[in-house]
């Protein structure tokens, strides 16, 4: 029980709709987490690693029909359907109880209803939130120990204030005494993941597995926090936040969003290059930005840890992210080795002689299959990470400088690119796309367009979204807005290879863009915004080619022209919510390209 009436109701009316065996109020200790996971180990869903490679550590295999997220039985169930926008699933919201009612009643049959009430962000920061997560899963108990603040210590914060409730079932009732469980218990049948925005609550049923069942993740930490930031005035963002400090020791904060794909957390972990310069770990996924009393952007990274994709990650990738999960880690849908250790697919340059995949099969190098699944995830703790900054829970968050957008793009998009505004800069970020693969569906090379990398998770009507960016530009003091920027570590030459390094050498692009925000980076005025001038990149040490740097910094106008029409038919989509200033920039765009191209 707690000291919030409006919580305490909640609960005991969601219980008695789930009937669970038992209701547990979690406390956030160590010792809870503990229980969790020899609860884990006892039902046959966790495997205790080897304590000399992977000190308190576990390895979870998922049910194959339960290994992601679930787009397709993702809704936003908003009381217009207009508000929830063509980029959203919709669906009625008191249709949708009606649907989901039947499926919570007795759904919790035979387990354990966990009462996890969470801070999204340090516990009492003005930019942090509230919420609260019943489960009948001690997998999420135990992940949510590590994505977010839990417990005893939330609730005396909490008080008799507001909170975001989270409802989450596997959907997996034991309905008879002695009934065996399974490994991993799910519906794989039913799945549905609803986010109520105006009453600020998430049901979620079937899915034990991320971001369909970790509801302080995406759920809330942006379909339902980009709705409260609308109307509160702030933002809520798929962004990582990075410090970065040159030799003089002074330091600046940025933050970035990136699609998947695209190295996020690796950017968010880099080692730099570039002699002398040292970057830091905010977060690698969400940031929370208000503004502060002196009219800057202050960030907070809302979660506790990192809920990170395994394939590819390696020493050679992202040496920091493999240091955070030396320990105290979860790891999902990984391949197990026979001394009781984890592998995936690039992590070394030679895979084990043998080893046991995430099906559970016998793998070894002749058999020709991948070992993990391509979404195997490690969930470890924030402050394991080797280049976790000082400030990381500082309640009041860090000034953010600077801002990047970026996608995967072999073609037309420079290495780096500054906005020449703020409603210039939120025109890029609403045009951001990246080029599928022949690993994709779909013509190879055509353009996906996911908005500020928040196609997925925006709570409401993009159209809107992109107007909120804009009311935060023009209520600010434009000299202490971020500058904004555009960037692409991904442009190829004409034999299909990549032009730029990328890895730590893009420390040399957050260089120049520390210089800019500083007033000291050079730059030259293009068709499409600012971009390095000659000379100003540093490129000491880096065995580039001038004519791959032409090339990487080249902007083409005819391609951008060509690219005009796509971008239209993108906008199109939005119908009369497309806020007009970006129709403008959109025609200014065009009139600055066929200026240029008519010189050419």
């Amino acid at each position: 029980m707690s000291k919030n009436k409006q919580l305490d109701a909640w609960v005991s009316e969601m219980a008695t709709m789930c009937q669970p065996d038992a209701v547990v109020w979690c406390d956030g200790s160590s010792a809870e987490y503990d229980r969790m996971l020899h609860v884990m180990e006892q039902s046959g869903t966790a495997i205790r690693l080897d304590e000399g490679k992977r000190p308190h550590s576990i390895y979870v295999r998922s049910d194959p029909a339960d290994v992601a997220r679930v787009e397709e039985f993702t809704f936003i169930c908003s009381m217009s359907k207009d508000d929830a926008g063509p980029t959203n699933n919709w669906k009625d919201p008191a249709e949708t109880k009606a649907i989901l009612t039947p499926l919570f009643t007795g759904c919790m049959k035979g387990r354990t209803l966990y009462v996890i009430p969470y801070s999204m962000g340090p516990i009492g920061s003005p930019i942090a939130k509230i919420g609260v997560e019943l489960t009948d899963s001690p997998y999420v108990v135990a992940s949510m120990h590590i994505m977010a603040r839990v417990g005893t210590k939330v609730l005396d914060v909490l008080g008799e204030g507001e909170f975001v409730r989270g409802l989450h079932s596997v959907g997996a009732p034991l309905e008879k005494d002695g009934q065996p469980d399974t490994p991993w218990p799910c519906n794989a049948k039913t799945k549905y993941i609803c986010h109520f925005p105006e009453t600020r609550e998430i049901m979620s049923y079937g899915s034990g597995y991320g971001g369909n069942a970790l509801l302080g993740k995406k759920c809330h930490a942006l379909r339902i926090a980009s709705v409260q930031a609308r109307d509160e005035g702030w933002l809520a963002e798929h962004m990582l936040i990075l410090g970065i400090t040159n030799p003089e020791g002074v330091k600046k904060y940025i933050a970035a969003a990136f699609p998947s794909a695209c190295g996020k957390t690796n950017l968010a972990m880099l080692q730099p290059t570039v002699p002398g310069w040292k970057i830091e770990t905010i977060g690698d996924d969400i940031a929370w930005m208000k503004f502060g009393a002196d009219g800057h952007l202050y960030a907070i990274n809302p979660e506790f840890g990192f809920f990170g994709v395994a394939p590819g990650t390696s020493l050679k990738s992202n040496f920091n992210a493999m240091k955070a999960i030396e320990r105290n880690t979860i790891f999902t849908n990984c391949a197990l080795t026979p001394d009781r250790d984890i592998w995936w697919e690039e992590m070394t340059d030679t895979p084990p002689a043998e080893l046991t995949d995430w099906l559970r099969r016998p793998w070894t190098p002749a058999s020709g299959r991948k070992t993990a699944h391509p979404n195997a995830r490690f969930c470890a703790p924030a402050s394991q990470c080797p280049v976790i900054s000082r400030e990381w829970e500082d309640p009041k968050g860090v000034r953010i400088d600077a801002i990047l957008f970026g996608g995967r793009r072999a073609t037309v998009v420079p290495l780096v690119n500054e906005a020449l505004s703020w409603q210039h800069g939120t025109f890029l970020g609403s045009i951001m796309s990246s080029e599928t693969t022949a690993a994709a569906a779909g013509a190879v090379g055509a353009l996906r367009f996911d908005p500020f990398a928040m196609l997925p998770f925006c709570g409401y009507h993009m159209g809107d979204y992109f107007g909120h960016w804009l009311k935060i530009g023009a209520k600010a003091d434009p000299a202490r807005l971020p500058r904004l920027f555009n960037v692409n570590w991904f442009r190829k030459g004409a034999d299909g290879k990549f032009l730029w390094p990328g890895y730590g050498e893009n420390s040399r692009v957050l260089k120049w863009v520390f210089e800019r925000v500083a007033g000291t980076g050079k730059a030259v005025d293009t068709p499409i915004g600012r971009l390095p001038a000659p000379g100003s990149l540093d490129l000491a040490g880096l065995s580039v080619p001038p004519s791959a740097m032409d090339q990487v910094l080249k902007v083409d106008i005819e391609a951008w022209l060509a690219e005009l029409p796509a971008v239209r038919a993108h906008y199109e989509k939005f119908g009369d919510k497309l806020p007009q200033g970006l129709k403008d920039e959109l025609a200014a765009l065009e009139k600055r390209l066929q200026g240029a191209g008519a010189k050419v």
